[in-house]
């Protein structure tokens, strides 16, 4: 049985099936935007009809992973 995937990555699938893009074209998206605030990043994400929990988790993957931040 796999084990439940907790956190800000529980969002993933529900992020994926309703904006319509995968995780990995969202996290290129935000790479331009690397060195950018938190809240900055959230933002980006808004403007392209993303709510606010599903971008804030987003992001804080992202930053963690992928921006060094």
């Amino acid at each position: 049985m796999p084990e439940q995937v907790k956190g800000p990555k529980s969002y993933f699938p529900s992020i994926e099936a309703k904006y319509g893009k995968s995780i990995d074209e969202w996290i290129a998206e935000l790479r331009p935007l690397a060195g950018e605030t938190h809240m900055d990043q959230v933002a980006f994400l808004k403007a392209q009809g993303m709510g606010h929990g599903h971008a804030n988790a987003l992001v804080h993957v992202f930053r963690a992973e992928h921006d060094g931040a």
